[in-house]
């Protein structure tokens, strides 16, 4: 027996299954692609293949299969030779600078939160008038990424807010130990470049953090040498020294692995 109750004397519950039921009753549906009618079965909007189209539907879903059988096969003579990678492979992790030679990173964690793969540790600092070596108030002292369990994918990057970790094309990653594929900051840390400054040094006078995140930051200054020059006489990226190379010194993991990896390359070419 229907129910003669107005709309206004029902409950919410009721209102809502009578609402169902009417829904049901007035139109047809369109679901998954097919429709149904009042009183008949599911209808599909997809036409059939008929003859020889029919005939051939197997065969079509192997087309790229097939097409690459009669294709020649090429190998290649890695590591004599080497092909590059494409321009977005996911590679090496490398930590940036500023253009006046300060770190990016801050310390914040986040890309360690957002690694699945638990490979990231981070341990942050403060940073002090005498030790400045990020814009801000914080730095990344410690550093770590445990390459045996990086998945690569790039989850870190997308999560750093300051665009200090990036991913380079480098995919020679190998070890002695697993030890040796722990690579720490001065591992990561990308080289100093024609104009930096090795860290620490204070910011650019009369700037804020604020300044370093915009890129308004095109270079160091005459205050930033004389404040390495009178802390750190010897530094060699100071004007006239021995130069960014001699600054930036590569890793003892990182020059381990390059040495596996050159020493691979020479026996490929034997």
């Amino acid at each position: 027996m229907a129910d003669q109750r107005s709309p206004g004397q029902r409950k919410p519950g009721q209102q809502r299954q009578a609402q169902q039921k009417q829904s049901r009753e007035v139109a047809p549906q369109a679901r998954g692609g097919e429709v149904a009618a009042p009183g008949e079965g599911y209808r599909s909007l997809i036409e059939p293949r008929t003859g020889l189209a029919e005939l051939l539907a197997p065969v079509g879903g192997f087309g790229v299969t097939l097409s690459n059988m009669f294709r020649p096969t090429v190998t290649e003579q890695y590591p004599s030779e080497k092909v590059p990678t494409k321009p977005r492979y996911h590679g090496r992790h490398q930590l940036n600078r500023y253009a006046d030679g300060l770190e990016k990173c801050i310390g914040c964690e986040l890309c360690a939160w957002a690694c699945p793969a638990d490979a990231i540790y981070v341990e942050a600092a403060d940073n002090t008038p005498d030790e400045q070596y990020s814009p801000g108030e914080r730095y990344g002292r410690v550093y770590q990424i445990n390459y045996l369990r990086c998945i690569f994918c790039g989850l870190c990057i997308e999560a750093c807010p300051t665009r200090a970790l990036t991913m380079t094309n480098e995919f020679e990653l190998a070890g002695p130990t697993r030890a040796g594929m722990i690579w720490e900051k001065q591992d990561l840390l990308a080289p100093l470049r024609e104009g930096m400054l090795a860290t620490p040094h204070p910011m650019v006078e009369g700037t804020t953090d604020t300044e370093y995140y915009r890129g308004e930051v095109t270079g160091r200054t005459e205050e930033q040498v004389a404040w390495v020059r009178e802390h750190r006489p010897d530094d060699p990226s100071l004007p006239g020294g021995a130069g960014p190379e001699a600054a930036s010194p590569v890793g003892a993991t990182r020059a381990a692995q390059e040495a596996i990896s050159a020493g691979a390359t020479r026996q490929g070419l034997r």
